[in-house]
């Protein structure tokens, strides 16, 4: 059993890096101021370690111990939050959404303190707090930096274009060391509060695992992310990297697990309401990130809730109520959009059933 939850918070590590720790070179790659996918790859690991190891430890700590006491975990309870992380992550993939580990892997957690009604209530809510306080701050900031600064970006990009390139695979690597501050807590700090492993034996398995699969498994990522932010200048992607690493940094320094895939794409989303205004909210994507944000947390909840009840409390009740619940809501969200769907067609062609 222990092997078994090992196994799996290493392999959900690896996942960790294959998604969030390689898109962090993504502005780099894109902009070809890295041209080798390879190169980046190999720089990213080597951030993700530095920061784990370097700064790391306080958001293990958190996730260990900081949400719920360390007597509710077991070894059987690694695999369930690890499982319902999982779980949520890969529904998030096939909606082709960008998800934070963090976000799932707290809200994972809580849903097995609830199952044990026992939670640290003033935490959580500190924690979900920084939430919404970052990505907001980086879009702010990200917003007032590209509207103030756009005659020198364009004097910059035109005459210090090979300093633009330096510069913008430092800020590529501070992200990805940010990444690994923040993100390895989430694959190894349930193994740390089982007690199968010290915070710093955790933070350097972590992260090796971590730049493992951002190296090996990241290329597709990094090629999708490189595609998709071209047509962001390097000083644009200098700051959208600086700022969300700063404020990533900053986070996991007070122990906060906070979503690094928000902080950048609200980065992005300043950036292109820097030059086109409020286009940029119009976007069907932009609304769809926003929904699943919010669900994200509430689904790995409920699944670890459930996987509680009733594999290790075998409470059939309880897990009988809480999937009638789910399965309630959403069906309920399809006869919404059912309804929607109707209404459209009945405008658009100007008739009933």
């Amino acid at each position: 059993m222990e092997a078994a939850a090992i196994f799996l918070s290493l392999f959900f590590a690896m996942n960790i890096g294959a998604s969030g720790a390689a898109a962090s070179m993504g502005v780099a790659y894109g902009t070809g101021a890295i041209p080798r996918r390879l190169a980046a790859l190999i720089l990213c690991g080597i951030g993700v370690i530095l920061g784990a190891v370097l700064g790391g430890g306080e958001v293990v700590k958190t996730i260990s111990s900081g949400l719920i006491p360390k007597s509710v975990i077991s070894i059987e309870i690694v695999l369930v939050i690890i499982g319902a992380a999982a779980i949520s992550l890969f529904m998030a993939n096939l909606m082709g959404i960008p998800l934070s580990t963090s976000e799932v892997t707290v809200g994972a957690v809580v849903g097995v303190g609830v199952a044990f009604q026992a939670l640290y209530v003033q935490s959580i809510l500190v924690i979900m707090a920084f939430w919404v306080i970052i990505p907001a701050a980086a879009f702010f900031i990200t917003y007032a930096v590209c509207k103030m600064a756009k005659p020198l970006f364009a004097k910059l990009e035109a005459k210090r274009g090979s300093l633009l390139i330096y510069l913008l695979i430092a800020a590529g690597f501070f992200e990805a060391f940010s990444a690994g501050m923040n993100n390895v807590a989430n694959a190894v700090g349930p193994l740390v509060a089982a007690n199968l492993m010290s915070v710093g034996q955790g933070v350097w398995l972590g992260g090796l695992f971590v730049a493992a699969g951002a190296i090996l498994l990241g290329g597709r990522v990094l090629e999708t992310n490189g595609k998709k932010i071209t047509n962001l200048s390097k000083s644009e992607g200098i700051v959208i990297s600086t700022t969300g690493a700063l404020l990533v940094v900053i986070s996991s320094l007070f122990g906060l697990p906070v979503p690094l895939t928000q902080v950048t794409s609200t980065s992005i989303m300043a950036s292109g309401a820097a030059k086109s205004g409020a286009l940029v909210f119009q976007k069907g994507i932009v609304k769809k990130i926003v929904k699943v944000w919010l669900v994200s947390p509430l689904v790995s909840l409920a699944i670890s809730y459930v996987l509680v009840k009733l594999f290790i409390k075998s409470d059939f009740y309880s897990t009988f109520s809480a999937i009638a619940v789910m399965t309630a809501t959403l069906g309920v969200l399809s006869l919404m959009r059912a309804i929607k769907k109707e209404k459209s067609s009945v405008h658009e062609q100007g008739g009933g059933i």
